[in-house]
Formats: C-alpha cells, structure tokens, sequence
C-alpha cells in the first residue's frame, strides 16, 4: 500500500485548504483512515479519522467544526478540508491507513496504522 498526500501550503488565518491522499494497493475499503500532524517540537497526533464506510468519524477537540474528513472509496481516497485555520494549525499533515481494521473502527493510537504517506506542511500565518 502507497499513501500520497497533497494539497499543503500556506494560507492566511481564517483561510481554507483541502488536502487529499490517494492510495494504492490494497482494498481500500477495508482501510480505516486518518489524518495525523505533527508540529515542530510536539508529538504526532490524531487529526481526524474516518471508518471503512465512511459514516464513522472522529475529530480532535481543537479542530470540531472547522475540518472535515471524507472518503471516496471508488477513488481510493480520503480529504481533510480545513476551514477557518489558526496559526497552531500549522504542521506536516499525514495521511495513514489501518488495513487490519474492523467496520467500526476508528483507531486513534499511531500504532495502529500501517502505512503513512509522506507528509504535507501547511503554514498558516496570523
């Protein structure tokens, strides 16, 4: 499985990005799917994650009501789309894949993933 993620770059707070992953390889629509970040300094964590089907999603506090996951199995890939960015949204994005999980899955631990595309930074400046 290949993960490839797109989409980063910089912005202007209050501005919008949508970032995308596309993968290959594998059944994709066995893969529960995530978006992790990791800021200079700080450890990698859990964005935003979307089950098998899609209908199942789970979002950190600090992003509720601003970012939205989604999935287009057909295409084999998910998208984050950020609205409304702050300044401490900024850090290398990740896009990673669970293929051993379960329909209702929703894993936050970084173990649990398998594969992890490359990263993409966004910057938001203030």
């Amino acid at each position: 499985v290949q993960l490839q993620a797109s989409g980063g770059g910089l912005v202007q707070a209050g501005g919008s990005l949508r970032l995308s992953c596309a993968a290959s390889g594998g059944t994709f629509s066995r893969f529960a799917m995530g978006w992790f970040r990791q800021a200079p300094g700080k450890e990698r964590e859990a964005v935003a994650l979307i089950g098998r089907s899609g209908s199942n999603t789970y979002y950190i506090d600090s992003v509720k009501g601003r970012f939205t996951i989604s999935r287009d199995n057909a295409k084999k890939s998910i998208y984050l789309q950020m609205n409304s960015l702050k300044s401490e949204d900024t850090a290398v994005y990740y896009c990673a894949a669970d293929v051993n999980a379960i329909l209702t899955d929703l894993p936050r631990q970084i173990e649990r993933y398998d594969y992890w595309g490359q990263g993409t930074l966004v910057t938001v400046s203030s």
